[in-house]
């Protein structure tokens, strides 16, 4: 292999790599948005966590090291976040104490036939739940699912 050959060839494992890292540096970028915060209070107070990548957490028993089971009262998702939370561990909702508030569920857009199909509460980018007891879910979260958009 002569000289030039040689040089060609790191040249082109040198343009491989520089290719990689860029585009990790830019997955990276985009999932800096994506984020969801957890805390034990309403208004955003008290303990909380975070999420900064998609999570699936079929029970909230151990997370950072603490049970956070019927503890969260508020919440907020990042631009680019949508978070789903469950009364049940395992991802499964029980929709029995919102049919409770029809008025509140139909002002947010929830419809009777949700109710009875036990849907889930999806939270979009941005979304900012100041006190979960406003869905009739305030400490009752045990399960929860963040995805990046």
């Amino acid at each position: 292999m002569n000289a030039n050959s040689l040089v060609f060839h790191l040249f082109k494992a040198l343009l491989v790599v520089m290719i990689f890292l860029a585009q990790s540096l830019n997955v990276a970028a985009k999932d800096k948005d994506c984020w969801a915060e957890f805390f034990d209070d309403t208004q955003y107070t008290g303990k909380h966590f975070q999420l900064n990548e998609p999570a699936q957490l079929a029970n909230l028993n151990a997370v950072n090291g603490e049970n956070w089971a019927i503890r969260i009262s508020s919440l907020k998702v990042g631009p680019k976040a949508t978070v789903i939370i469950f009364d049940n561990e395992n991802f499964r909702l029980s929709t029995t104490d919102m049919a409770k508030s029809p008025d509140l569920m139909r002002s947010w857009g929830i419809t009777e036939k949700d109710i009875k199909e036990e849907s889930e509460l999806i939270f979009n980018a941005n979304a900012t739940i100041h006190d979960l007891s406003d869905f009739g879910f305030h400490q009752k979260v045990k399960s929860l699912k963040m995805k990046c958009n």
